[in-house]
């Protein structure tokens, strides 16, 4: 299989290099910057299949570098900051980041999501979770459609009044569990186990913000909160 490549922008010269060589023993091919517009040369240079981005870094901060990438791809992106601010934590998301990481970590955790991230964004098939009735029953075409919304789970395509939306895969992967169980309450610990691959609580601001991203480009109104439960789609 070939070699997955991780895009490591971290100022910190003992961070960077340690993890830098935790990622290489488990078979990673890192490139390692300093600061952020060398982050975004290196990007465009080399294509990497993942990016793991520090928040403050100098020349373009890690989330100002998020937003660039993700204007040009939908690599996966993973920020790392020293602190669970939640100022950190949702700009970074709201950028366009898949998933956060708060310092310091373990190498091997930080493995692990990776690991996570990337199986999320192999899987084309989508999340394949069904609802407790056994999900809606597929028209004939095989798209799902909810007024106006148009869900293609095996074209992987999203049409909103006929014009296609652009989705990231975290995105497409959440619509995809959510359309699946059209108006039944998913729980945040739901979500997170089946779109982020959480096998353990996760932070629940991960699947706040990313539905509010896809309200966004979907219609504020499709996806309904149920307070104190999670989220439903409303079919």
């Amino acid at each position: 299989m070939p070699e997955t490549h991780v895009l490591f922008v971290e100022d910190d010269d003992v961070i960077r290099e340690a993890t830098q060589l935790a990622l290489e023993r488990h078979g990673f091919v890192v490139t390692a910057v300093p600061d952020g517009l060398t982050g975004l040369e290196r990007f465009r240079a080399h294509r990497p299949d993942i990016a793991l981005l520090d928040v403050m870094v100098p020349g373009l901060d890690g989330v100002s570098l998020c937003r660039r990438i993700r204007d040009e791809s939908t690599v996966p992106v993973i920020m790392l900051s020293a602190r669970a601010d939640s100022i950190d934590v949702v700009l970074g998301l709201e950028a366009g980041a898949d998933d956060y990481v708060t310092k310091p970590f373990d190498g091997a955790v930080l493995v692990a999501r990776i690991r996570a991230v990337l199986r999320r964004f192999g899987h084309a098939s989508g999340p394949g979770g069904t609802s407790a009735a056994g999900g809606p029953e597929e028209p004939a075409d095989g798209v799902l459609r909810f007024g106006d919304l148009e869900v293609d789970p095996e074209g992987m395509e999203v049409r909103k009044g006929g014009a296609p939306v652009s989705l990231t895969p975290t995105e497409m992967r959440l619509l995809l569990e959510f359309s699946t169980a059209p108006g039944t309450v998913l729980s945040r610990d739901r979500l997170l186990e089946r779109v982020w691959d959480y096998g353990w609580g996760g932070d629940s601001r991960v699947v706040d913000v990313h539905v509010q991203r896809l309200r966004h480009k979907i219609g504020h109104d499709r996806i309904e909160t149920v307070r104190g439960f999670g989220y439903k789609l409303r079919p």
